[in-house]
């Protein structure tokens, strides 16, 4: 039994994954108080975007393999680079404060550093054939 716990909460461990959860809940909060109207579109848009982050990079580690671990995050950096612009569209529609943006985006920076050398760690063990 221990070992299903373990697979369960194996990605809770991952610092890329604790980070891109950070991010998933600070730009909960921040949308929260975005208008009504924009509850189907950009919040939606967003929020999607963002949990996607941490959504791939839990659904990649479960395949147990690397090279298919590779693929979703990859996935991942597309859905940050996407969360990317509907953080800038938010700023520039003042549906942001200047002050909540740049701490978004710091986050958002600091997932996008996290998520590089986490894929470069496992691009290399790809490259000496660990994990399949």
């Amino acid at each position: 039994m221990p070992e299903i716990k373990q697979q369960i909460t194996g990605f809770k461990k991952l610092q890329v994954w604790q980070e891109a959860h950070a991010f998933v809940l600070l730009v909960y909060q921040v949308t929260a108080n975005f208008p009504r109207e924009e509850r189907l579109a950009l919040t939606s848009q967003l929020r999607r975007a963002v949990f996607s982050i941490a959504a791939n990079i839990v659904e990649g580690y479960a395949y147990h393999s690397n090279k298919t671990f590779l693929r979703y995050l990859a996935i991942a950096e597309g859905s940050l680079a996407e969360s990317e612009y509907y953080l800038l569209l938010a700023k520039d529609l003042g549906l942001i404060k200047e002050a909540d943006y740049l701490r978004l985006e710091e986050k958002r920076a600091k997932v996008g550093a996290y998520l590089y050398k986490f894929k470069s760690a496992v691009r290399a063990q790809v490259a000496k054939g660990e994990r399949n």
